[in-house]
């Protein structure tokens, strides 16, 4: 069972249509396609009279529900979850409310889970990733980071904007990464002895 949580239920309509114009709409200042490949865009949509539709085996099994990410009390309407996505949306936050947001997330992954955590405050998830001992997934760290070239050019002028990566940086694989580990509370981890499993490797426990 996937759970697909939005603070929005205008939102989580359209989602669970699955059904989206190329044309920006009110809810957006540009298409949703901007950033996808003719690659991806092949591979999750098909064509509907000028409109591209979620392929089927994408939707299945999702159950859509309304939600605050920032809401202590998400764990108790989810349970705890193997994998938990949480990307692109804590950049619109102001740090203190981003950190708070991310413990909370955090604790939806069952112990030896994955977080996968992206469009974030650096400074915010390395810090809580420090402080919770979290195991960085060093594999397509630097691909995953610079992945998406417009958020990159946008730094350091727009907020959402993504620093450079720096490998001469001492904490650089806990800083840059974007998927982790989440064990049981205990001591920091040292940037040194982070990582090891691979992104695909990941992905296909859960199948």
């Amino acid at each position: 069972m996937l759970h697909a949580v939005d603070i929005s239920e205008e939102v989580l309509e359209i989602a669970r249509a699955g059904l989206y114009s190329p044309v920006a709409n009110n809810l957006v200042n540009s298409s949703i396609f901007d950033r996808i490949t003719e690659t991806e865009l092949q591979g999750m949509f098909d064509p509907e009279n000028g409109n591209l539709t979620v392929k089927p085996w994408l939707k299945e099994g999702i159950k859509w529900e309304v939600g605050d990410a920032a809401d202590p009390r998400l764990l108790e309407l989810l349970g705890e979850q193997d994998i938990v996505v949480a990307n692109k949306f804590l950049c619109h936050m102001q740090p203190k409310n981003a950190e708070k947001c991310l413990r909370t997330l955090a604790r939806l992954v069952k112990p030896g889970g994955y977080l996968f955590v992206s469009g974030v405050d650096v400074e915010v998830r390395t810090k809580v990733a420090l402080d919770l001992g979290w195991n960085s997934i060093l594999d397509l760290i630097h691909e995953m980071h610079d992945g998406d070239s417009s958020v990159r050019h946008d730094w350091p002028w727009r907020y959402w904007g993504l620093e450079p990566f720096d490998w001469k940086r001492k904490d650089w694989s806990v800083r840059y990464a974007s998927v982790f580990q989440i064990g049981r509370r205990g001591p920091s981890v040292t940037p040194e002895l982070s990582g090891g499993s691979s992104v695909q490797e990941v992905l296909g426990r859960f199948g």
